[in-house]
Parts: structure tokens; sequence; C-alpha cells
């Protein structure tokens, strides 16, 4: 009898097989992660997932102009990346160094936490040159990780000077699992169409396969859209090492949810209207200010909010997503959302058909 309680007292999340790392392992060719975006933002091949039925259909990205109506909701990052790979010498030895920025920490001070590469060259007071005159030059104040280092550049000029010094020696930060140099187009295709509050040092890749056009096709069938603010850093590409999913910490990523897209989202939750969530990064947003009742709230701040199965969401019924890497927080997210054996049987079929995978590869659309 006790039995047969504990299954009628426990919600059904909760009794689910509990997931481990190597359950998200599967074989990824790769040949399949892409090089290059598509010449088209919204050409990119589209593979649309029925959580109800199951069905599986490939589309051709535009072709997400079908599956919304007057009144949905399209929830998007607008935060833009900036370019946050910088090489510099170092002083005396002239050794090359790789220098990432990963947050401003001081901005009258004009101190940065960052990565250095490689940081077994770099102490203490070492200071770093950059640019052919040297231009800019920064000195090594706190090892802060292994990897880890705070700098202080030392910059005589405003602040907007500073930014923009930064800004003409620094790098389009692509993952470095993309092998080929960076070129002129990334500038451009390495941000998304939404893209105006600048802090991530990733990309929020679902919102890349957006045109404006799309985006204009879709207001005119009353397709609402409404922005989150998350500045998308290095951990979504930091490799997840422990079995036990729980014990997994993420990294902190600042957000910002204004009132405005809480009243509009809210509103269409009321009004049992199609809300969807554009990428993973939009999802934690969502997921890390909902209140007791399922409606989303204002909020100014960070989160570590890991999602993976079993997840319960409040506040988006579809989602559109790239086709993430194996045993990644990215594709645990979205397994969580569509659940584990469709996402999983959904991405055989995607190396099957050759789907492009990771930040310039396809993208699928959940429903």
């Amino acid at each position: 009898m006790a039995s047969w309680l504990y299954y009628l007292c426990t919600p059904f999340h909760n009794i689910q097989k509990k997931m481990k790392l190597s359950d998200f392992k599967f074989n990824l060719p790769a040949e399949l992660i892409a090089e290059n975006p598509s010449e088209n933002r919204d050409e990119s091949r589209l593979m649309v997932v029925n959580r109800k039925t199951g069905d599986i259909e490939h589309k051709v990205f535009k072709d997400i102009l079908g599956y919304f109506d007057d009144g949905d909701v399209m929830i998007t990052n607008n935060t833009k990346v900036f370019p946050a790979r910088l090489y510099g010498t170092k002083e005396k030895t002239g050794a090359k160094i790789e220098v990432f920025l990963l947050r401003e920490l001081n901005r009258e001070a004009r101190l940065w936490d960052v990565l250095v590469d490689p940081a077994r060259k770099i102490r203490i007071g070492n200071k770093l040159y950059f640019g052919d005159d040297d231009n800019l030059v920064a000195e090594v104040i706190d090892n802060t990780t292994s990897r880890g280092r705070t700098l202080r550049f030392l910059f005589d000029g405003t602040y907007d000077e500073f930014k923009k010094t930064v800004e003409s020696l620094g790098e389009t930060p692509l993952p470095k699992l993309i092998k080929r140099a960076v070129n002129a187009e990334d500038k451009e295709r390495y941000q998304t169409v939404f893209a105006k509050r600048e802090g991530a040092v990733a990309a929020p890749t679902a919102g890349m396969h957006f045109s404006r056009e799309l985006v204009k096709r879709l207001e005119l069938k009353g397709v609402n859209f409404a922005d989150i603010t998350l500045h998308a850093g290095l951990g979504n590409f930091r490799s997840v090492d422990v079995e036990d999913l729980s014990k997994h910490k993420m990294d902190s990523e600042q957000f910002m949810i204004e009132q405005i897209t809480a009243d509009i989202v809210n509103k269409a939750k009321d009004q049992r209207k199609n809300i969807c969530a554009v990428g993973t990064t939009t999802m934690r947003a969502l997921e890390s200010s909902v209140s007791i009742y399922g409606q989303l709230k204002p909020y100014e701040g960070w989160t570590n909010k890991f999602i993976y199965p079993p997840f319960e969401f409040s506040v988006a019924n579809s989602m559109v997503s790239n086709f993430h890497l194996p045993q990644s927080t990215l594709m645990m997210m979205v397994s969580a959302f569509a659940g584990f054996d469709l996402l999983m049987k959904a991405y055989k079929v995607a190396v099957k058909e050759k789907y492009k995978f990771f930040t310039y590869g396809d993208a699928m659309l959940i429903i």
C-alpha cells in the first residue's frame, strides 16, 4: 500500500530516471560541425520536432512562418558579442599571448577578468602589449584560477577611446572548435539581428537564423517579439566532468528581463498563445525569473541555473535551438524540453541526414 501511495503522491518528474552524463553521448562525425554559416541567415535547414506526436519534419528555417500565428510571442536574447579575443606579447621575452576578455570588473579602473593562453607564462606584475605600436598595455594584477587572470589596462584616454581601441584590436571570439581563421564576414554573422546590449563573449546562436526580412514577415502575421538580455559566457562551451549531473556547477551569467517583456509574455500565457523561446540562453533567463504561479517576473542580476532532465518548464511551450555537441549542457537543456528519448531520436536523424551542428549549424524547432 505504501508503494502505491508513493507513486500517487510523488510528482511524475521526480520518479523518472535520473540522468547521467554518459546518457548524452552520441557519435558526431567531425565533418558535421559547421565551419561557416549558411549563405543566408534564414535558409539554414530546419528540423521540426513535435513533442505530442513524435513526428519529425525537414524544412528550411524561413518555413518557421507556418508554425506561428497572430498573438503568439517569440522571445529573443538581445545580447551583443564584443571582440573579446586579443593577441599580445609579453614584456622582455616577446612571447605571444592570447587574452580572452571575459568580464569587465571595474570600468573606471579598466579592470577585466580574462583568460590567458599559455597561462604558465604569465605572472602577477607582468606587462602585456597589444597592437603593432604597443598602443594598448595591460598589467597582470591577480591570478584567479589556473588559467584566469585579472588585468588592469593602462590607458590614458577616455573610456570611449579605450573601448574603441579594444574593438579595433580585438577579434570576433569564434569558438576554438571552429578551426579556420576568423574572417571579415564573422564580425556580422556572429551576431543576431536582435543584438543591441554589448556584453557576451559567445553568441546566442539560435537567434542567428533570423533575418530582418523574416522578422518583419512574422510581425506582419501578428507575432509579437519580446526580448531578454543574457550575456552568454564561455561556460556554454565548458565540458561537464562529473557523471552525476546534480554535481555540475554552471558559470554565472548576467541577465535582465524588463517589465515590458514580462507583460507581453504573461498576457500571451493568459490567452493560451504559443510562446517560443529562441535559444537556450533565452530559456535559461526565463526559467530563472518565474513566480510560483508560472508568471514571468522582471529581474536584473545573475543566474547559474542548470537545466537538465527532468525539468518542468513554466513559460515557453516551443523552442528554437541549434544542434549541440554531445554531453554539452546545451544539449541537456534541450533534451529536458523535447523529452530525452525524442531528442536522441532527432539527433540520430540529424546525423543520418547530415544536418550541421554547433555555432554555425542548422536549427531545430520543438513544438
